[in-house]
């Protein structure tokens, strides 16, 4: 068994965590939720960081969902606990004040898929199998599937995933707009880091008011969208990174930006 369940590396403004159970296809247990719980919101507040990658440990599975073996051995209390844990998990994650990238690195079935929909960006590797499979298990999406899914690759298609459970490859989901781009395994994380490099070139503020008008925005008639991201404009506007775009952009010289 794996000693830590989840593994965290921080270099240049990026930090990695690495679902860390692969002896069982880094499946979500109640210790790998609480894990991963504790570090997304210990980033929240955490100004060095500017992006998040999440992946999984070993070449076969992103995360294969829920411990199945685990949920055997709890009563319909703690699976209410265990649903509630990690939709509020998978819901911290989409609002988190930083961009978040999936590194697929193979099968992300169940509870896998949606800690991937809560992403900002999914990047899968050639080997992917990704899909919302627990109408086949007679339960249903329970992490914020049935709502990310439809939002993301349009109604009919996400019902007809989560009505049959079936599971689509990388080209598939790439197809269907399910993920942002594919590459070969050995590429996955070096994909996600070039990513991770570009989005920290740009101002933390203005990432963040970003994520914040466009998941908030989507959710209203555009009129009121429209005035989220006027708002949330303004929040950039009085920013000393915001001068200091225009000095570097005048000076021909790249900006430093500090997050104020």
């Amino acid at each position: 068994m794996s000693e830590k369940v989840l593994l965290v590396e921080e270099a240049n403004g990026v930090a990695t965590l690495t679902l860390n159970r692969p002896e069982v296809m880094n499946s979500l247990n109640f210790p790998l939720l609480h894990a991963l719980r504790e570090q997304i919101e210990a980033f929240r507040f955490n100004r060095r960081i500017r992006v998040v990658i999440i992946t999984g440990a070993g070449e076969k599975a992103f995360c294969a969902g829920a411990d199945l073996k685990e949920r055997a051995t709890l009563n319909p209390e703690q699976v209410k606990e265990f649903i509630y844990t990690i939709r509020n998990l998978f819901s911290s994650i989409e609002q988190l004040n930083k961009a978040v990238i999936a590194a697929v690195n193979g099968v992300a079935l169940g509870g896998g898929t949606e800690l991937a929909l809560a992403s900002d960006i999914r990047i899968a590797s050639r080997n992917a199998t990704m899909g919302l499979t627990e109408a086949r298990l007679a339960i249903i999406p329970g992490a914020g599937g049935t709502q990310r899914l439809p939002r993301l690759v349009g109604r009919g298609k996400a019902k007809e995933l989560i009505f049959t459970g079936q599971r689509v490859g990388a080209e598939e989901a790439l197809n269907i707009g399910l993920v942002n781009k594919i590459c070969a395994p050995g590429d996955l994380l070096a994909e996600c880091q070039n990513m991770a490099a570009l989005i920290c070139e740009t101002g933390p503020i203005a990432i963040e008011q970003a994520k914040y008008a466009i998941n908030f925005g989507l959710e209203t008639d555009l009129n009121t969208g429209l005035a989220i991201e006027s708002n949330a404009y303004w929040v950039t506007i009085p920013t000393e990174d915001r001068l200091e775009g225009l000095a570097a952009f005048r000076e021909k010289r790249k900006p430093l930006y500090k997050g104020q």
